[in-house]
């Protein structure tokens, strides 16, 4: 059973930082691309940042300059260094992985619960 487990949400001041991790455990054969979404109340679930697995980045305008995604590739672990954080940003995140459960198998999306980010003063 594959999981995606985020950690590191929480409230924040404008202005802050916050930095969010998810973990991919399980059995699976490859992953290609890890990113992070996000939902606020009312609004459609939209990307936040993306990284292949060749190391390639792709950032939403609202948060080119302040976020930073990064990998781990041998911990099967992406990250979301959220800098300079406005009320804007307050939303759930969610993890996303383009996961082969197997070898042979196709690609797939798996997701993680969310986690809650809550930019505040």
């Amino acid at each position: 059973q594959v999981q995606l487990v985020e950690s590191g949400g929480g409230l924040v001041q404008p202005g802050g930082s916050l930095k969010l991790s998810c973990a991919a455990s399980g059995r699976f054969f490859s992953i290609n691309t890890m990113g992070w979404y996000r939902q606020a109340p009312g609004k459609q679930r939209e990307l936040v940042a993306a990284i292949t697995s060749l190391g390639r980045t792709n950032y939403a305008d609202s948060v080119k300059g302040r976020f930073t995604i990064s990998r781990e590739y041998a911990k099967n672990m992406v990250y979301l260094q959220m800098n300079s954080v406005k009320p804007e940003d307050t939303a759930v995140y969610y993890c996303n992985a383009d996961l082969a459960p197997s070898l042979g198998s196709s690609y797939l999306d798996y997701w993680g619960q969310g986690t809650q980010v809550t930019v505040s003063s």
